[in-house]
């Protein structure tokens, strides 16, 4: 009954010396999937007998809950616990521990580097050169630009500072963070249809909805600036897809830029292989230093939590 699972892709596929401190305290470490996301059916075989799981992005189904006879604590790698089932890890009294924060530098960064990529026409433009044309489509510059940031958390918080580094206008959504998240000249707090209003720039940093409903439909995308940049590093599900394809067709949003799927991979549809539309394979965490942060900080959400435990 001394075992942990670990289940985050870049950890079962090459390790980080923060697991040693693990075995170190006399644990097993159990990688049913190196380097792949688990199914149900992994998971279903690998939980029994755990006491700890770091867990990754990978959807937790209520029926791997209800095999781990011995789980004490689940121990993100990251922020995000929508692919947890929270409401019977609270009955099972199962903790659930976040490494909030220490991602935030690399998302913020990706979001960033997203945005001026869509303001600067740059993945098309390069696609286009590498097929022998010499596409030159105007551009725009990011200062003056207004910028809506929805969530503020500390991904939020840290593009939103960014861009204010640049010289943006920055106008922030968030019903839940405290007044004082980001106080700048150039910042205001508002709603979000205020946030979106005439927006250049929209970039996603918020939590699904309890019921699973998008937060931007057709009625919200037609609030941005024509030609608006949207970026999405945060839930797949957070923009309608059929809404945001005939955005991109009638050019009234330039370009989708996003890091995150319903699946991953995930099943290219019309709205990822449009020519207006950038991808990423999620790789908004996945920095050297935001992976040492956020391992550091999973290991020892779980250690404390055994630890106490066993006190």
């Amino acid at each position: 009954m001394n075992r942990i699972l670990i289940t985050p892709r870049s950890l079962s596929r090459s390790g980080h010396p923060a697991l040693h401190r693990l075995e170190e305290a006399g644990y097993e470490l159990v990688m049913p999937t190196p380097g792949k996301t688990p199914r149900e059916a992994d998971l279903l075989a690998a939980i029994p007998g755990c006491v700890g799981w770091l867990a990754g992005v990978e959807p937790v189904s209520e029926a791997v809950i209800d095999h781990a006879d011995a789980l004490r604590v689940i121990s993100r790698n990251g922020t995000g616990v929508d692919n947890l089932p929270m409401a019977i890890l609270q009955q099972r009294g199962i903790r659930v521990q976040r490494a909030e924060g220490t991602n935030a530098r690399g998302v913020a960064e990706l979001a960033l580097s997203l945005s001026l990529a869509g303001l600067r026409d740059i993945v098309s433009t390069h696609c286009g050169l590498q097929e022998g044309k010499w596409p030159r489509r105007i551009g725009s510059e990011i200062r003056n630009a207004d910028v809506g940031v929805i969530g503020l958390g500390a991904i939020g918080v840290e593009f939103a500072r960014f861009c204010l580094a640049l010289g943006a206008r920055v106008r922030g959504f968030d019903p839940f963070a405290p007044e004082d998240r980001l106080m700048d000249p150039s910042f205001r707090r508002c709603s979000l249809d205020e946030a979106l209003d005439a927006a250049q720039i929209v970039s996603l940093h918020a939590p699904m909805a309890k019921d699973g409903s998008p937060l931007l439909g057709e009625s919200q995308l037609s609030r941005l600036a024509p030609g608006a940049v949207l970026v999405n590093t945060a839930r797949a599900g957070l923009v309608d897809d059929n809404a945001l394809l005939a955005a991109l067709e009638a050019e009234r949003i330039a370009v989708y830029a996003t890091d995150v799927f319903h699946t991953e991979p995930p099943e290219m549809t019309r709205l990822l292989r449009h020519p207006r539309v950038i991808t990423t394979t999620h790789i908004g965490g996945f920095t050297r230093q935001s992976v040492e942060r956020s391992t550091v900080r999973a290991v020892d959400n779980i250690l404390q939590v055994l630890v106490s435990h066993a006190a």
